[in-house]
């Protein structure tokens, strides 16, 4: 597998090559073919989505391509063929669908959204199941990869399901002014020159989907699945069992293009593009996955933010409790004599208040356990610098992962540390706020309770 990744690495060059800011888009499209499934451009016209998949076409050996643009008119021989005149006079309705999407393997649907109900149905067998329902029988479709396009995603029930047949969804904004400069100074001749060398052949593509079995999903990216599953559910984004099935396929198709028996954290990067209901809804599982990236099992920033505070809280009450006033040689000290009307001192009040003091006994018990923090705080650090060491290396050795992302997730690992680095300086200072409470001279042995954390 490794000489397939760097032939992949070459191909995504070769494909964006003379693109300006479609990189990411070029290997979405050249991912979701390889894992058979199906993109979704969401964007505004003249933003390079038709060229994204002519190019994929190219990518393969010997496919076929197909393109259609439709409208609210457009009827179902524009897509799947004309009527046969010949099966009709045999009493059969079939159609000729060589030339149409029935007999592409690459095929771009241009306001995909706009088709109506027949053709929608349709596609929702071909799209899914690669075959075409052509009169009374069902056919296998050569069918690698659609890329669909839109100006805006429909919210209605009847388009909800056909869009739920796009596992990859992606936003695309014309060039940013940074970019411009570089659009503007694009050649206006030449094509795109793909090595025959470089292309997959229907071989290369079974080869990846018979060894997808074989990639194994670790419990640690199960549970950052289950995870997300929960967090969306709480925001109202219900992602369907279909889609999870299909996005583990995605996963694992990442890590066999990278060489890798197992699926890992870092190809759970592709789940911004699967795992949002729109693609507005992107940024919330993007924002996710960062902040994830910076949580090991019970080593979670917030919650050192929380047990600190409650180490603060607590000092502060018992350096402000008060109670009996004790001298230096262990005594009480005593108030006042109390005297009766006629000036006779009978009893000698023992409630004079000072502040209050503990014993050796409580005071290590309060520092134990603020120096197991500082220890838990430690172990994190170490472990979050690590992290940040992994991610450099996955993103400089992943095919899929756009290169920004690991400057931006490793910005966000790094305010996390500098904001548990002072979580640990507060600590301290807690540290040394318990170990210098007024003591008591004699230690009576009890042990406080723990500070609920």
């Amino acid at each position: 597998m490794h000489e397939l990744k760097a032939r992949l690495a070459a191909l995504i060059d070769a494909l964006a090559s003379g693109l300006v800011e479609r990189g990411g888009a070029v290997r979405l499209a050249l991912l979701a073919a390889l894992a058979a499934e199906h993109l979704l451009l969401v964007g505004p016209p003249g933003t390079a989505k038709s060229e994204l998949a002519r190019r994929l076409h190219r990518a393969f050996r010997d496919a076929t391509y197909f393109e259609r643009l439709l409208t609210r008119f457009s009827v179902p021989e524009e897509l799947f063929g004309p009527l046969s005149i010949t099966a009709l006079e045999e009493d059969r309705y079939e159609r000729q669908t060589a030339g149409f999407l029935p007999s592409a393997s690459i095929a771009f649907i241009d306001e995909v959204f706009k088709a109506n109900s027949a053709i929608l149905n349709a596609l929702l067998t071909l799209l899914n199941e690669r075959e075409f329902d052509n009169g009374t029988r069902r056919e296998p479709t050569p069918l690698i990869s659609v890329i669909g396009a839109t100006n805006e995603v429909p919210d209605d029930e009847v388009t909800a399901a056909f869009y739920d047949r796009f596992l990859l969804r992606l936003r695309v904004e014309p060039v940013t002014q940074a970019g411009f400069d570089a659009l503007l100074r694009l050649p206006f001749s030449g094509s795109l020159d793909v090595p025959d060398a470089l292309r997959l052949g229907g071989d290369e593509l079974a080869s990846i989907a018979s060894g997808l079995d074989a990639v194994s999903l670790p419990e640690e990216v199960a549970v950052w699945l289950r995870e997300l599953r929960a967090h969306l559910a709480s925001r109202g984004v219900t992602v369907s069992d279909r889609r999870w099935h299909k996005i583990v396929r995605l996963l694992k198709t990442s890590a066999i293009t990278n060489a890798r028996t197992a699926v890992e954290i870092w190809d759970l990067w592709l789940l911004r593009y699967c795992a949002a209901g729109k693609p507005e809804e992107e940024a919330l599982v993007a924002e996710w996955y960062e902040r994830r990236l910076g949580v090991f099992e019970a080593l979670d920033p917030e919650r050192f933010a929380r047990v600190v505070q409650a180490f603060e809280a607590q000092l502060e009450l018992e350096r402000n409790a008060s109670g009996l006033d004790y001298g230096e040689d262990g005594r009480l000290r005593l108030g006042e004599s109390v005297g009766d009307a006629k000036g006779a001192s009978f009893a000698t009040r023992m409630t004079s208040i000072g502040v209050k003091r503990y014993g050796p006994t409580h005071i290590a018990a309060r520092c134990a356990q603020v120096r197991g923090l500082i220890a838990e705080i430690d172990d994190y650090l170490k472990r979050l610098d690590a992290m940040r060491g992994r991610l450099r290396a996955a993103v400089a050795a992943q095919l899929w992962i756009e290169p920004g992302f690991g400057s931006r997730a490793d910005a966000n690992l790094a305010r996390t540390g500098e904001a548990v680095a002072g979580l640990r300086e507060r600590a301290l200072a807690a540290l040394e706020g318990y170990a210098s409470l007024p003591r008591l001279p004699s230690d009576s042995g009890a042990v406080p309770e723990p500070i609920a954390t």
